[in-house]
């Protein structure tokens, strides 16, 4: 008998027994802390799953089958030109207005490709902190400085972070830039131009559906969003045709996977979600009964990224709504302690505030209108900063999944560079403003 083994049972059965012995279930504070735990995974479950993480697992999937790794090495590898890598990758979130828990897949999809650990972690700051429109809303609502602040910031922060994690990872580096040398020339299956127009369908697909609501003075933004269903749907279509120019789908399965989404477009045109969710079932069809080849593949990438990333992403938001709820809802941390930890411009309000940030899960824009509130209580302009530099970033369920992809040690350096920066950053900013 392995004692050691056994004791681990046993420390496991004895964990579980005291905690639900002294469970302080009946507690306002815990019933509460649940219910928001819940409430917070079904909002999560009913608006970003459908509309963000399965579009977003698709693509990474077509990343990883579509995307030859001589393309990503050429771009993001370890001995790409680094102005160009690191160029590219830092304004990627001005073409994706993702969150922090949606850009995971396409990082991974990178990553796993052979993109350098820089690049990589450049385009995965990036994505959901260069987002164009949450950096107008900032400068309206919070005013021109803050949302100036923040622009730069991301940026900044997108290369120094992806430079430093290089630097820090650099032995492990070189040896992937030894074995990508040392690669054969992969055959090229299809002009780039192909491939490109391909990720740009998908990717419009994924923007125009979750284009956020704007005010009729953002005039460009409001005018989008009156017609993002269209234009999702044209980039669904453009797609469609792809599929069968390109790669080769099936006709009559293309059809026959397309009638549920056009026939409940039609029956049920007030819920646009029910149509882009039979879409996105029709497509799974089609790939898997593809048969051996591209299209099979990309469906088995996709399932196998979504086995890996979904159940992680659903017990991260649980917890996060557990420890901190929703904006307006308090979890088992009280929100007076939070607003009370961030006032001023001292190092511990700054830390604090991107610690917090950087565990609590927040969605595209929900950010604005709850440092509104917070600066309304009296939190500081530097601390309000941290928070928007860390939070868009980071949160726990971003963190499980990243263990998962790059390993506990790379996540940890990755968290702290966010929380580091986002502090002296907060700090910077509130001795001026």
């Amino acid at each position: 008998m392995n004692w050691k083994e056994e004791w681990r049972w046993l420390a496991a059965f004895a964990g579980v027994f005291f905690g639900f012995y002294f469970l302080p279930a009946g507690q306002p504070r815990f019933d509460g802390a649940i219910t928001e735990a819940l409430e917070l995974t079904k909002w999560y479950t009913r608006e970003h799953v459908a509309l963000c993480l399965i579009p977003a697992l698709f693509i990474a999937g077509g990343i990883s089958v579509f995307v030859s790794q001589a393309s990503v090495m050429k771009y993001f590898g370890a001995k790409a030109d680094k102005f160009l890598s690191y160029g590219v990758a830092s304004v990627s979130g001005t073409i994706l207005a993702v969150c922090s828990c949606t850009v995971l897949p396409l990082f991974a999809g990178i990553y796993k490709r052979g993109a350098g650990l820089g690049p990589a972690i450049a385009f995965l700051y990036s994505g959901p902190a260069i987002n164009v429109l949450a950096i107008v809303l900032t400068a309206r609502v919070l005013g021109f400085e803050m949302g100036a602040a923040r622009a730069i910031g991301a940026v900044v922060f997108s290369i120094v972070i992806g430079l430093a994690m290089h630097f820090i990872f650099r032995r492990e580096e070189s040896a992937k830039a030894i074995a990508q040398a040392d690669l054969p020339e992969p055959e090229v299956k299809r002009p780039l131009w192909r491939t490109s127009f391909y990720f740009a369908a998908m990717a419009a697909v994924l923007v125009f559906a979750n284009w956020a609501r704007a005010e009729p003075s953002d005039a460009v933004f409001h005018a989008v969003y009156r017609i993002k269903w269209p234009l999702t749907a044209f980039s669904a279509l453009a797609l469609g045709l792809m599929l069968k120019a390109w790669f080769a789908a099936d006709s009559k399965k293309l059809i026959i996977a397309s009638i549920p989404a056009l026939a409940l477009a039609f029956l049920y045109s007030d819920l646009p979600i029910l149509s882009f969710s039979a879409g996105f079932i029709g497509l799974s069809w089609l790939l898997n009964s593809s048969g051996e080849g591209e299209l099979k593949d990309w469906f088995v990438a996709s399932w196998d990224l979504s086995k890996q990333i979904f159940p992680l992403l659903i017990a991260g938001v649980f917890i996060s709504g557990f420890l901190l709820g929703r904006p307006g809802h308090e979890g088992v941390i009280p929100s007076a302690w939070v607003a009370g930890a961030v006032g001023g411009n001292s190092f511990a309000a700054n830390f604090f505030a991107s610690i917090v940030a950087a565990f609590m899960y927040f969605a595209t824009l929900t950010e604005i209108p709850i440092l509104q509130g917070l600066l309304g209580s009296g939190m500081g302009k530097g601390p309000a900063l941290a928070l928007l530099l860390a939070g868009p970033t980071l949160s726990l369920p971003s963190m499980l999944v990243l263990k998962s992809v790059m390993g506990l040690k790379k996540t940890v350096v990755y968290a702290a560079l966010v929380v580091a920066m986002a502090t002296f950053s907060g700090m910077f900013y509130g001795s001026f403003f």
